[in-house]
């Protein structure tokens, strides 16, 4: 298996009098497609795709990479904020759920034998 899909409730951050909003968010790694790669689906068909090192690095301290931007935010939240002509997205995941779709994507990862 090389491909990984795992739902998770994330909050939309805005700066609307709604504050904080629920969405279902679908996390996708395919290693056969690109195997340093994950990808963030929210709804409305948005799709990030981006660095899985970076994903990794934000759960502990700030990382940038071009658009994107991941930092932890307390100790059992996670922010992932991506820039775009249109404008600016924040998500706040638990870490938890991260960190357990990280651990799939290195699991599906098969380490190639001599």
């Amino acid at each position: 298996m090389s491909a990984v899909e795992q739902y998770a409730r994330a909050h939309l951050v805005t700066d609307s009098s709604e504050g904080h909003r629920a969405v279902p968010v679908l996390l996708r790694y395919d290693a056969e497609a690109d195997p340093h790669a994950v990808r963030i689906g929210l709804p409305g068909g948005h799709e990030w795709t981006f660095a899985r090192h970076l994903l990794e690095q934000g759960l502990r301290s700030p990382v940038t990479d071009g658009d994107v931007h991941v930092w932890p935010c307390g100790r059992v939240q996670t922010i992932v904020e991506h820039h775009a002509g249109d404008g600016v997205t924040v998500v706040q995941f638990d870490a938890s759920a991260l960190i357990r779709f990280l651990r799939r994507t290195y699991a599906a990862v098969t380490p190639v034998t001599r």
